[in-house]
């Protein structure tokens, strides 16, 4: 029997989940059914292509067959896009990664939203840095992701993400209508250094000032927690305003920078036949429900 799409779909599945029982899960299959599938694809090449052990992994064959499988199932779920599109239905699970203040801001009400206005499409998600990110949509661990900033017409913009100052709702300036950041020199100023960090400097050199911060942590709520702790302030973006507590306050920030939230495919293989349908409809719903500050690009 030639090599078929749910051998390969199945051996993709067990390398991306570590098991065959995860595997089993993602795919809504038996794990029965899954170990058939592999261990068919093994007799039809004539090689293992997993080392089974904790976590499975890919045997050297297996690992210069992976880009190839990918790009088979890549084809694949074209083939079911044209169909989706010509009878006007649109089904499959979407892998979606995303760093983790999009993670965090945005993807909950996106997920609430895509189970009712799609609901025959499941998004399972990944949380990354950028580089993570990047590197799991190019090499097929993601089918899609939400990107920052990715070059001109890459995708389809979701949002204009504003940046904003974070301070106490006690600070001297948190009634007022927005913050220069020059007036902010005499805080303590705290950073988390992950892609963001590019962008906050540029604020600094709009503004003319040393960028210098006090403190840098790595996760965005000990970043919100030391701010609640009058230990200095910070900048966010406006996606991150439904984790801002009751008792820090969100500020439109001068200089004013903002970024591009882009949900795409990967760069040289097929799309997931579904990516289009999430992300016009995940622009619609952020038009109608976000603040003027997150808004269509």
């Amino acid at each position: 029997m030639p090599v078929n799409f749910p051998q390969l779909r199945a051996f993709l599945a067990v390398v991306d989940a570590g098991g065959f029982s995860a595997a089993a899960a993602e795919l809504g299959m038996s794990q029965s059914a899954v170990s058939h599938a592999v261990a068919s694809l093994e007799r039809e090449l004539a090689a293992p292509l997993l080392v089974r052990a904790a976590p499975v992994r890919a045997t050297v064959l297996g690992e210069r067959i992976l880009p190839h499988a990918r790009l088979a199932v890549s084809a694949a779920r074209s083939v079911e896009q044209v169909a989706a599109e010509a009878t006007a239905t649109m089904t499959g699970t979407v892998r979606l990664a995303s760093t983790p203040t999009v993670s965090q801001g945005l993807i909950p009400g996106l997920l609430r939203h895509w189970r009712e206005a799609a609901s025959r499409i499941t998004v399972r998600t990944f949380e990354g840095d950028s580089a993570e990110v990047s590197a799991w949509l190019e090499d097929g661990t993601a089918d899609a992701a939400i990107l920052i900033d990715p070059p001109p017409g890459h995708g389809f913009d979701l949002a204009l993400d504003c940046y904003r100052a974070l301070l106490p709702r006690d600070h001297p300036l948190a009634e007022e209508p927005f913050v220069e950041l020059r007036d902010l020199e005499d805080d303590a100023f705290l950073i988390s250094p992950n892609a963001c960090e590019v962008r906050i400097r540029t604020i600094h050199d709009l503004a003319g000032l040393r960028f210098a911060p006090t403190h840098r942590v790595r996760d965005l709520a000990t970043l919100i927690s030391m701010v609640q702790a009058g230990i200095g302030v910070t900048i966010l973006s406006e996606v991150s305003r439904s984790l801002v507590p009751p008792d820090l306050v969100l500020l439109p920030l001068r200089p004013h920078t903002s970024r591009r939230l882009v949900l795409t495919g990967p760069h040289g293989r097929p799309w997931h036949p579904a990516i289009r349908t999430l992300a016009e409809s995940a622009a619609g719903h952020l038009a109608r429900t976000v603040s003027p500050s997150l808004s269509g690009g």
